[in-house]
């Protein structure tokens, strides 16, 4: 998942290099953690938070196969 995360952010941004994922295990799931630089969050996260909730769609479809839910935070 971490790959996919990543995979989707640095083709959406202008600085790929400044992309960071990160996996955090919950005891209610699996956490991905999104940061990119500052002039790149609005290009991740879109007009009304419509790239965002696309990408947190996409995981939630390829995570179905696994027991604990995965859910992406994207991080200042």
């Amino acid at each position: 998942m971490e790959e996919l995360v990543r995979f989707m952010a640095k083709s959406l941004v202008d600085h790929p290099e400044e992309v960071e994922v990160r996996t955090v295990e919950e005891s209610a799931g699996t956490v991905i953690e999104l940061r990119v630089g500052p002039e790149d969050m609005g290009k991740v996260i879109g007009k009304q938070g419509r790239i965002a909730k696309a990408m947190r769609t996409v995981v939630k479809a390829a995570s179905a196969k696994f027991e604990k839910p995965v859910y992406v935070e994207i991080l200042d």
